[in-house]
């Protein structure tokens, strides 16, 4: 079996881990723990690659697997939950400062044919700006023939917590005019393009226009359906029960200056979440874990 090779590198302004094993690269930025790149040998990417994606401090890449913690978006619902999980009247910052802070590398190790990278977020003693929390967070990839990504969250404090999160995972697509999205037929969303109204999914989810919808009590195995790749992206999720669906079409794209006007049809995030009252209650010494494997499959 090949032996694992991490290298260091840098891209711009942010210290990077370059990972391959078995026949797979992966890219991580220290920034966030964040993945931008994961492709295996001779197959079209996973993740899309964007290229007006950014590099710099302090500013999150808009590709790859965001993590969003310890909260999601800026416009969750739920009046007690954004209370518990923050105790500041400054503005919260888009999908929590996870993203954006310094992790560490804590550990690559070989399991059988599985190569297992642990990262960890160091937490200061006083907790974080505006969320005084004692909460452990560490993502771990295992690479095998999938990518299989873990976020586990253990309280450490005296009290319950409570949390939204997301991996906000953006996927490389042929034209995201001429994929469909298969397991959410009969499923409820909220469709916050449309005003957050309630709807219900009828069949398999096409792309005609800017989606952003949150579903509900969805499946743990969702598809891309990638007729054009002659492939099928195959998505297990762990520990979540909600589904973020998101593709920001002709105008909204406008609004990023990290993303290219047509660069809106080569991807699209499909976002395993804890969100709305799907939030993550810990109770103090318990951990949770929200996850998604990631496979292709030959159509």
């Amino acid at each position: 079996m090949p032996t694992p090779h991490v290298e260091t590198v840098k891209i711009d302004e942010l210290d990077c881990w370059r990972i391959r094993h078995n026949g797979a690269e992966l890219m991580v930025a220290r920034q966030g723990a964040h993945i931008f790149s994961y492709q295996r040998d001779g197959e079209q990417p996973l993740i899309w690659p964007n290229p007006e994606a950014v590099f710099k401090q302090g500013k999150g890449i808009r590709t790859g697997v965001p993590i969003c913690w310890p909260w999601f978006g800026v416009f969750d619902r739920n009046p007690q939950s954004v209370k518990a999980m923050r105790q500041s009247d400054q503005p919260a910052g888009a999908h929590g400062f996870a993203r954006t802070a310094l992790w560490e590398l804590a550990a690559t190790e070989l399991e059988g044919q599985a190569l297992r990278v642990d990262l960890v977020l160091p937490v200061p003693s006083g907790g974080f700006p505006g969320w005084p929390h004692q909460v452990d967070l560490k993502l771990s990839l295992l690479l095998d023939d999938q990518l299989h990504i873990r976020l586990t969250s253990h309280n450490r404090d005296t009290h319950t917590v409570t949390l939204s999160q997301a991996l906000h995972t953006y996927f490389a697509v042929s034209d995201v005019r001429n994929v469909q999205v298969d397991g959410l037929n009969g499923a409820t969303y909220i469709d916050t393009a449309d005003g957050w109204s309630e709807k219900t999914q009828s069949g398999l989810l096409h792309f005609t226009a800017e989606t952003d919808r949150i579903y509900l009590d969805t499946p743990a195995q969702l598809s891309i359906i990638d007729k054009a790749w002659g492939r099928r992206v195959q998505l297990t999720s762990q520990g979540s029960k909600s589904t973020v669906v998101w593709n920001p079409w002709t105008e909204r794209v406008k609004a990023f200056d990290d993303m290219a006007d047509d660069g809106w049809q080569g991807m699209l995030c499909i976002e395993t979440a804890n969100v709305l009252e799907d939030v993550v209650a810990l109770a103090p010494g318990e951990s949770r874990t929200l996850g998604v494997s990631i496979t292709t499959i030959a159509l």
